[in-house]
């Protein structure tokens, strides 16, 4: 196996094997950072859950502005647009070390973060499904996602032992700060060295696309702009003010959800390519509905240590959960009639998502303030099952809408690109 596994990757063309050498770095830096910034902003700045829900309004605004910011860079091809995104949020995460405790140099260090990050989402996906073979799409997101879980555990394992051995303190924060944003400008420099093929130079991408095939998606991405503050902001705030967890707790979560997922994401990948993407979509909602009450009443429906666990398995499958997005870039995938409308579309879910997702911490905030995080959960809850019932209505096409070319050798061996014929079937 391990055999066949190594002659699968030698047979890829050399541009994937620096974009993936490129994605496992900046995962570790990321796992590194991402667990410890929400401690780092409780013990540096004391916010209490209204205001760290309010500040969700500036992180998530570069999410909202993501077509913009995308249309800015049209001149540039998809592979030089990642590696200006990647940039940034190495920027972004060393200008934490230096903001210290200024509140104000900490946001605006945060958003130059939160502007790379998003930038690069849709890229990421979108430069993988270029090296896809037709029908294995999914496959290799999925393989992808599971390639890049290993740098996520080595990540984490290397933050965990940075709080285990230093402390948590300030000093420990700036460190891993450094270290992150050091591993990031790496990754931008390593995707400086993919190779543009002539033809992604001469055909910048649009700036927008708003057509009424991809109404299901616009509806599931803002959806997900209010399921995944549930983990970005609520959850972890749960952990830390009602239970009182440390970064160490949250490496070690992230570590147990990266080993997990090495086996999850491929698996789920086939899944998808097998059962179809409305039917995964669908079980995403029904498991989020139980892990939104886990979060909220497990303290109700039991007592002593088995509370924690039974919120650390919550938690786990939260972040699991995070891969069944996948199946709305195949989704996108399959409804697009022109390639270039696959980043395009999906850069327009993320505005989407984040059109949601920076209103609604706000609106937890103060819910958890005036009464009770139990309530917050509870509304997530209701939104997981208004996902099911969103997620019914996937259809895909029967007769995909564009074929795959094989690129010549002079583009890259083994990779793919297509071109739009006539539409058969909606």
């Amino acid at each position: 196996m391990a055999t066949n596994s190594l002659r699968r990757w030698n047979a890829q063309s050399v541009d994937f094997r620096w974009f993936i050498l490129a994605l496992c770095v900046a995962t570790v830096g990321g796992a590194m950072v991402d667990p410890a910034f929400n401690n780092y902003l409780r013990d540096t700045f004391h916010l209490a859950a209204d205001k760290r829900g309010q500040l969700e309004l500036p992180r998530e605004l570069p999410g909202f502005l993501v077509t913009v910011t995308s249309g800015l860079l049209f001149f540039l091809p998809e592979v030089r647009t990642a590696a200006v995104a990647t940039a940034a949020t190495a920027i972004g995460i060393g200008g934490l070390a230096w903001a210290g405790a200024n509140y104000g140099i900490m946001i605006g260090f945060m958003v130059l973060w939160s502007t790379g990050l998003h930038l690069m989402m849709p890229m990421r996906s979108s430069i993988t499904l270029a090296f896809a073979k037709e029908g294995r799409q999914a496959t290799l997101l999925g393989t992808t996602g599971s390639i890049t879980t290993v740098a996520a555990i080595l990540g984490s394992a290397i933050g965990w032992w940075i709080f285990g051995t230093l402390g948590t303190n300030p000093r420990t924060y700036n460190t891993i700060f450094i270290l992150g944003a050091s591993l990031t400008g790496l990754s931008a420099l390593i995707l400086l060295k993919m190779r543009v093929p002539a033809t992604a130079k001469d055909q910048p991408r649009p700036k927008l696309v708003v057509k009424r095939r991809f109404i299901v998606y616009y509806l599931m991405s803002m959806i997900n702009g209010a399921r995944k503050q549930v983990f970005i902001t609520f959850a972890p705030w749960v952990l830390i003010t009602v239970f009182h967890r440390g970064p160490s707790t949250f490496a070690a979560l992230a570590i147990t959800s990266a080993l997990l997922g090495i086996v999850v994401q491929p698996t789920l990948g086939g899944l998808i390519d097998r059962l179809g993407e409305r039917r995964i979509l669908m079980m995403e909602g029904f498991f989020l509905f139980f892990v939104c009450l886990g979060y909220g009443f497990a303290h109700r429906i039991s007592t002593g240590g088995t509370v924690i666990l039974i919120v650390y398995a919550c938690f786990v499958l939260d972040n699991l959960l995070f891969s069944v997005g996948m199946a709305r870039v195949t989704y996108v995938n399959k409804l697009a009639e022109k390639a270039e409308d696959v980043t395009a579309t999906l850069s327009l879910g993320v505005t989407l998502d984040h059109v949601i997702s920076m209103s609604i911490p706000i609106l937890g905030g103060a819910t958890w303030v005036v009464w009770g995080f139990e309530y917050v959960f509870a509304g997530a809850a209701g939104l997981a099952v208004l996902s099911v019932f969103v997620a019914s209505f996937v259809r895909v096409p029967r007769v995909r809408l564009r074929t795959p070319i094989v690129v010549t050798e002079e583009e890259g061996p083994g990779t793919c690109r297509t071109e739009e014929i006539g539409r058969t079937s909606a």
